[in-house]
């Protein structure tokens, strides 16, 4: 990121959610924890103003910043115990990336271990770590998470959806062609649509690879989501209400949940599944007016 908005380099793909440290606005430009899914964000970006709030807080590090790829949830976690409810994930040493992530972990008494994805398989060999959460199951296998552990507990709360762009040095970006804005814009979009489809694909080739490997597979109930669902809203108004960039990107997507949720409660089951309200609006609309 600092090379970019430096202009050492020109352009560099990224996820947001790994610049959280420097302002936590990023957090939720990345992900959400038990939040939007890979439509929400697309609606959010194109429809409800998303597209310039991305600009609006890479711009303060020197850079435009185009949303090329969008997944849905994540595979969940993968571990050699099971853990099968909220009960079992008390004192667990779990891999998880990002910032509301680490903060519901903790509040159903699991921790948090940051590490790098090539750690990942020689440390739950040795059980290092009691587990990890990694990315879709597609890329699961690729890491060979499936060649050493057990269990995976599903769905993958911890990111519900997650957005990936192109961070472009602003002086470099003002020196193209409105032409080539405009196609690069273009086959943005086009990737997007591409990456939501080809990463569903890819999800169901990669479960089933878990499923030969003898993996038990557990899902959470309802209740145990709820749970995580009303946590990681506390953790959003605290994490909103950090910093004045924060607010403003909460406020914006809770705006949203708020706009569309009419229609998309008329249109259940055919549309976009559950009905999401998140984080108590007037709480973040506080914090985004201070």
């Amino acid at each position: 990121m600092s090379r970019t908005g430096s202009g050492t380099i020109e352009a560099g793909g990224d996820w947001p959610g790994y610049w959280a440290g420097r302002n936590p606005a990023f957090s939720a430009l990345g992900t959400h924890v038990s939040l939007f899914n890979a439509m929400d964000y697309a609606n959010w970006i194109h429809q409800w103003g998303g597209a310039d709030i991305y600009n609006d807080v890479y711009g303060q590090f020197g850079m435009v910043y185009i949303p090329y790829g969008i997944t849905n949830s994540e595979a969940g976690f993968h571990t050699n115990s099971p853990i099968r409810n909220l009960e079992e994930f008390k004192g667990k040493r779990l891999r998880v990336s990002g910032l509301e992530q680490g903060r519901v972990l903790e509040s159903i008494g699991g921790t948090q271990v940051s590490m790098a994805a090539q750690e990942l398989y020689q440390s739950l060999e040795r059980n290092v770590i009691d587990g990890a959460e990694f990315s879709t199951p597609n890329v699961d296998v690729s890491a060979g998470l499936h060649q050493v552990t057990k269990h995976w507990t599903t769905p993958g709360w911890h990111q519900s959806s997650s957005v990936f762009g192109v961070m472009i040095n602003k002086k470099a970006w003002d020196a193209l062609s409105d032409t080539t804005k405009e196609k690069l814009k273009i086959a943005a979009d086009a990737t997007m649509l591409w990456s939501m489809s080809y990463t569903e694909k890819r999800a169901a080739d990669g479960l089933r690879t878990f499923q030969k490997a003898g993996v038990e597979i557990h899902r959470l109930d309802q209740e145990a989501l709820d749970t995580i669902q009303n946590n990681a809203h506390e953790v959003m108004i605290e994490v909103a209400c950090s910093n004045p960039k924060a607010a403003q990107v909460y406020l914006s997507q809770v705006e949203y949940l708020n706009d569309y949720k009419d229609w998309r409660t008329a249109s259940i089951p055919y549309n976009l599944g559950r009905v999401i309200t998140g984080p108590d609006l007037e709480k973040i609309k506080a914090c985004a007016n201070k």
